[in-house]
């Protein structure tokens, strides 16, 4: 496990270290700076160029493009702010894709009826967190629940001390 966490922080590292596209860059010149992104999301207002490092990662960047072509914001958008985001019943599951791309973990809560994304970030920027989105049936995001990301925490069982 103790590699798994090195391979992981490496790899982070290595996508922090890209260097990073300012406003006004054009598409092509987003990508030669950061590489190709995970997932292009088309906007009426433009586009949105998804780099996620997950389904492991912790981090998520996304870059807006303008109408014209040309870079209007670029930022990660995993933790307090691209949370406060999403609207509780309001956001729908392409909304929160477009805010805060894709999640790490998809899974379903059959007594609630709820659909849950999770996503890996650092809560404050320090602590090994999971943002868990709530969808109901018709894809509505119906609360939104943080708590450690299981993935840090030490194991401890019957065998083990």
């Amino acid at each position: 496990m103790a590699i798994l966490s090195v391979v992981l922080s490496l790899a982070g590292c290595a996508a922090m270290m890209r260097t990073p596209p300012v406003p006004g860059d054009t598409f092509d010149v987003v990508r030669a700076k950061f590489g190709e992104p995970s997932a292009i999301h088309a906007l009426p207002s433009g586009q949105v160029l998804e780099y996620a490092t997950g389904p492991f990662g912790q981090f998520t960047w996304m870059a807006r493009m303008g109408p014209d072509g040309k870079l209007a914001a670029f930022e990660q958008v995993l933790g307090d702010v691209g949370f406060g985001r999403i609207k509780i019943d309001q956001a729908t599951r392409a909304d929160v894709t477009v805010t805060v791309g894709r999640p790490a973990e998809r899974s379903y809560l059959s007594l609630s009826d709820l659909e849950v994304w999770s996503y890996r970030y650092k809560e404050s920027g320090v602590w090994n967190s999971m943002m868990h989105v709530h969808f109901d049936r018709n894809g509505i995001v119906r609360k939104m629940i943080s708590g450690p990301d299981p993935m840090y925490e030490e194991k401890r069982g019957f065998f083990r001390d």
